[in-house]
């Protein structure tokens, strides 16, 4: 028995010597080498094309100007320039606020205290900020302000009618996240549910706040905690529905909160409209669904860099509630605007991260190709040195 044993053993020795001289043979030591490299290369994909289910090659639904397409400020935090956050309710804003605040690579970074929200970001040797966010100025223009209370309220807030004519130069870079809006009402409906009501909100436009008769509530007492998602989607002046359109267009264009101003379907157009421009014309803006890409637009476009990744949370409260079609169809039905909005705004970032991301790998093989002519210059040059020695050398020993 033993006997066998080791005859087949040594079969298997034999074998595998076999196969080893056979693929030495058929497959060089530099190709097996190369082959390796590759396989290691694929183990190690672009980071950025893994963190989601789109295609590996995007294609395109609108057409943008490479304009449009290249967001690059040059943003001077140590002068006068300003970034301003608008933070659109349950679109991941304070998981990226957070990020403006611990996470960014700085000369002089924040200054966050345990058990404090708002952090102190100065700028290099100054005492006043460069970033206008929750998190670093609080809500000084009204808790969640939208578009319209945040370009006429920020000049004001940040300068003084003195200080404005001092300061004409300065630069606001306004900057925001997106997110799915099916997801996001959701959220936000669980996190009404749990006694969220943002009152505090103003909503001023045109100098002013709502009048309840233009702007009612959707429940009698504190608070709507405990209500259904039915109900919830039930109240007609829900601010959940389009939220995002109507947070980032231009309400003053129709006639803020007073629906008598304007048929509806003309006023959807011109809020859609404005959502469109004011959200292509942003510094920046990134989407709940891409983090990771959404990390690296933002540090293309401000020369800012993050020090640590940012991380995909797929499961979130939203993602834990399982709804039917019908009611997934009504949601949609609610947030209209927004489902067209998110689709632009969809193809716009993606074309952007593409965009950028061949213009990053044109100026990689410019670099490369700047490199190898140097280095060949360098050669040239070495050689040429070295034969003009050899001949001296040659015509000296002539001369002896």
């Amino acid at each position: 028995m033993d006997d066998k044993s080791n005859k087949l053993l040594l079969a298997l020795v034999m074998l595998f010597l076999f196969a080893v001289i056979v693929v030495q043979y058929v497959c060089p030591g530099t190709e097996c080498q190369l082959l390796r490299l590759q396989a290691f290369a694929s183990s190690h994909a672009d980071p950025y094309r893994t963190e989601d289910e789109s295609p590996p090659r995007f294609v395109a639904r609108l057409n943008f100007t490479d304009a449009e397409l290249l967001r690059k400020v040059d943003f001077n935090i140590k002068g006068d320039d300003l970034i301003v956050f608008l933070h659109i309710q349950k679109t991941g804003g304070t998981t990226f606020g957070r990020h403006l605040v611990r996470n960014i690579q700085l000369e002089q970074p924040c200054e966050c205290k345990a058990g404090q929200k708002k952090c102190t970001c100065h700028r290099p040797g100054k005492r006043e900020t460069w970033l206008f966010s929750r998190f670093s100025t609080g809500w000084s223009c009204g808790l969640h302000a939208d578009w319209t209370e945040l370009t006429n309220c920020v000049p004001s807030i940040v300068d003084s009618k003195k200080e404005a004519k001092l300061r004409p130069t300065r630069n606001f870079y306004y900057i925001t996240i997106l997110r799915d809006p099916v997801s996001r009402y959701l959220s936000e409906w669980r996190h009404v549910q749990r006694g969220a009501t943002w009152k505090a909100s103003l909503h001023v436009c045109d100098g002013r706040s709502p009048t309840i008769e233009e702007l009612p509530s959707c429940y009698a007492g504190d608070d709507w905690s405990g209500c259904s998602l039915k109900e919830f989607m039930d109240c007609p002046y829900n601010l959940a529905n389009n939220r995002q359109v109507r947070m980032l267009s231009d309400l003053s264009l129709v006639g803020c909160y007073n629906l008598s101003v304007m048929p509806e379907e003309q006023r959807n157009k011109v809020l859609l409209d404005s959502a469109k421009e004011n959200l292509k014309c942003m510094a920046f803006f990134g989407l709940t669904e891409f983090q990771r890409k959404t990390q690296y637009l933002f540090e293309k476009t401000f020369n800012m860099n993050f020090i640590s990744p940012f991380t995909q949370y797929n499961n979130t409260r939203a993602s834990s509630v399982e709804i039917d079609q019908q009611t997934q169809k009504r949601i949609e039905a609610l947030n209209f605007l927004d489902m067209e909005l998110y689709e632009y705004a969809k193809d716009l970032f993606l074309q952007r991260y593409q965009f950028t991301r061949q213009k990053d790998h044109q100026e990689a093989r410019r670099k490369r190709q700047e490199r190898k002519i140097l280095k060949t210059r360098h050669v040239h040059k070495r050689d040429q040195t070295d034969n003009a020695t050899a001949d001296y050398v040659e015509d000296v020993e002539k001369w002896r």
